[in-house]
């Protein structure tokens, strides 16, 4: 799987650009805040209708311009598909595929997978639990696309379920008790967001059982001998429940959960028990990271999360597109050659840099300057 071609009009600070690749490296070179972050960005936005960098689409479009357009030619087992999607802030995207229009965006998932590597990977390791939240779904979309459904449906009823919480706690605040009806209200919620968060909670421990022993051997390569290496989930359940991926049994488990905790998710308005509390505790050897990793044992972490993203995707069927955004900067010499060894062989790479020196020899392929908005291919 590679791009073949990059077309993007008032994407980010380009008015308009197009860029023939191949499959292969290609590494884009220029001075920071000169566009580089933004051609990678368009191609995962074109894998996953989202940014790496920001939570909303309206800073996607470029200043001035009411909406912003990533075209983008996929090859995949020497099929040609084009994608386009129209970005328009405060509408639904448009998107296309071969010309024709989808009746939802997300129905083009699937289409392109990507792999980023980026220096914000670090917080996969030292930050909140949100980012490793966002880890395991963005991968669990990659992987079978479907699953966007499943997640978008469990993230529509927490959102309905809290509005709910929150208005039942204002009338508290005002009159006493919430009323029978709100109650009533509140239990049909619970029933679907335990349906719902079933389905989500038993896809992400499917995908860990896969994804875990790959994270150890890829931090192994990265680390030369630094682990072993685990990640292991932790639910708002509690550690009584039992975490296995049946879904009628986490269903039940989910209601009489969110029953308990009723009392105290009326007095603070707010929905205290679901995958969206849940966090993926990495360890290295007997630690977790957080907290006592070094900042060389988090970065080789990140890495192997983002390398064993990378193995699982390609075990799957078919190479995704690597994509190492200003990544090799943050990394010590050792680290950057073995990252290089190890990514050098997938079907299309894409790296940005600030200056040619920090990519690693072992990327060898087409070359690209980035400057004010402009890209040119130099070698």
């Amino acid at each position: 799987m590679h791009v073949a071609h990059l077309s993007l009009a008032d994407f980010r600070s380009y008015a308009a650009l197009d860029v023939a690749l191949e499959p292969g490296v290609a590494v884009f070179v220029g001075p920071n805040a000169q566009g580089k972050t933004n051609l990678v960005e368009a191609v995962g936005y074109v894998a996953t209708l989202g940014s790496h960098r920001v939570a909303l689409d309206a800073p996607l479009v470029r200043l001035g311009a009411e909406r912003g357009v990533v075209r983008a030619v996929v090859v995949r087992d020497g099929r040609r598909t084009l994608v386009e999607i129209e970005i328009t802030p405060g509408r639904a995207n448009r998107v296309r595929l071969n010309r024709a229009p989808l009746p939802r965006p997300r129905d083009m998932l699937g289409v392109l997978r990507t792999v980023l590597f980026a220096p914000e990977d670090i917080a996969l390791v030292k930050g909140d639990p949100a980012e490793r939240r966002r880890f395991l779904d963005d991968l669990l979309v990659a992987r079978a696309p479907r699953l966007a459904g499943v997640r978008a449906d469990y993230e529509r009823v927490l959102k309905q379920r809290n509005a709910l919480l929150k208005s039942a706690r204002v009338v508290a605040s005002r009159a006493g008790p919430p009323r029978a009806g709100a109650i009533g209200t509140l239990d049909v919620w619970d029933a679907h967001l335990a349906r719902a968060g079933a389905d989500l909670l038993a896809a992400r421990l499917e995908l860990l059982d896969a994804v875990r022993p790959l994270v150890d051997k890829a931090y192994d390569a990265v680390s030369q001998g630094g682990g072993p290496a685990a990640a292991d989930y932790r639910s708002s359940l509690g550690e009584d429940v039992p975490l296995v991926a049946d879904r009628a049994a986490l269903a039940d488990a989910l209601l009489a959960a969110l029953a308990a905790a009723r009392a105290s998710e009326l007095e603070r308005g707010v929905t205290l028990v679901g995958p969206h509390r849940d966090d993926l505790v990495l360890r290295i050897g007997e630690l977790p990271a957080r907290g006592y990793a070094s900042h060389g044992e988090a970065w080789s972490l990140a890495l192997a999360l983002r390398l064993a993203a990378y193995e699982l995707l390609r075990a799957d069927g078919g190479d995704p597109v690597l994509v190492l955004d200003d990544v090799f900067a943050e990394l010590d010499d050792g680290r950057r050659v073995r990252l290089a060894e190890l990514v050098a062989p997938a079907e299309q790479v894409l790296v940005t840099a600030a200056v040619p020196d920090d990519v690693p020899r072992q990327l060898v392929g087409a070359r690209f300057e980035v400057a004010e908005g402009q890209v040119r291919r130099v070698g």
